[in-house]
């Protein structure tokens, strides 16, 4: 075998097959593993250089052995080898694949068809058709059984199986990574220590308009169970993100609080409910529970 293929052609694809290999096998994320690990380049290329000493070596070591032989046994040698390259012959193989044959046999092969001295010739399917097909009757027959009488999962049934996994795994990273919160995640803060930090944004950005109590004056008191756009962690948490009614409620702040923030100080407006402002202001919107959303 390593007669009938030349070395040029040997040595590339022994090192993609051992390149391929590595990559496989060893993990480098979404980079080559060469790139990620460059000391990997370093052992490609003494693996190549390996391959093209062997080659060297096999063929010098062949080269004096055959010298040393004597001229009856070079003779023998040589007619050996000449019979064991019959085996790889290309033209041998294809003829083989393509069920051909010769110019000179195909007398035998003709019909007792003949159309204005046009004659058919009764010649076979190629061999690698035949395989080909009966390989489909198979793979058809595996594909009907699992799909439609053992029931297997169809591209639609995968389709909505990777779907869902994907998005849990969204929900997953979305609270491990706090600056992708959004109205349908959050949760409310009970920490001290967040509450705090709301506390804080609050008399920085809303007591303008809510007092430094929550009782309210140019927004709505934060105190009572009225709300005009709803209660709760998450509409709470929507109504700063993105704003209050168009042309006369809250500016969105979502350009100017992260995430987290908004979070922090929905939170802490969430616990203004039940206290007792100073001047609150008369109730606005509906009341407001748990059960309305």
């Amino acid at each position: 075998m390593r007669h009938a293929i030349p070395a040029w052609i040997r040595i590339p694809v022994i090192f993609l097959i051992i390149v391929g290999g590595m990559e496989y096998f060893i993990d480098s994320g979404d980079q080559f593993a060469f790139i990620e690990y460059p000391m990997l380049q370093l052992v490609l290329l003494f693996i190549l250089l390996l391959l093209i000493s062997a080659e060297i070596v096999l063929a010098a070591f062949e080269n004096i052995l055959f010298k040393s032989l004597s001229p009856e046994a070079k003779e023998k040698y040589m007619a050996a080898n000449e019979k064991r390259m019959e085996k790889y012959d290309l033209k041998k193989i294809y003829r083989k694949l393509m069920g051909t044959r010769p110019i000179s046999e195909e007398r035998d092969l003709e019909l007792d068809h003949n159309y204005d001295g046009i004659k058919e010739l009764d010649n076979k399917l190629p061999p690698w058709w035949l395989y080909s097909f009966y390989v489909s009757i198979v793979f058809a027959a595996g594909y009907m059984a699992y799909y439609h009488l053992l029931d297997g999962d169809s591209q639609v049934m995968e389709f909505e199986q990777e779907m869902a996994a994907a998005q849990e795994a969204i929900k997953e990273y979305k609270k491990n990574a706090p600056d992708l919160i959004d109205a349908e995640s959050v949760v409310a803060l009970t920490d001290p220590a967040e509450l705090e930090k709301g506390a804080s944004i609050y008399q920085t950005n809303c007591m303008a308009c809510h007092a430094a109590d929550g009782g309210g004056g140019i927004g709505p008191n934060l105190t009572d169970e009225h709300w005009i756009l709803g209660g709760g962690i998450k509409n709470i948490f929507h109504t700063v993100s993105e704003g209050g009614r168009s042309g006369k409620g809250m500016v969105a702040w979502k350009s100017t609080l992260s995430p987290t923030e908004i979070q922090q100080v929905s939170s802490y407006v969430l616990s203004l409910q039940g206290t007792t402002p100073a001047n609150p202001k008369e109730a606005e919107g509906d009341v407001w529970t748990a059960d309305s959303e």
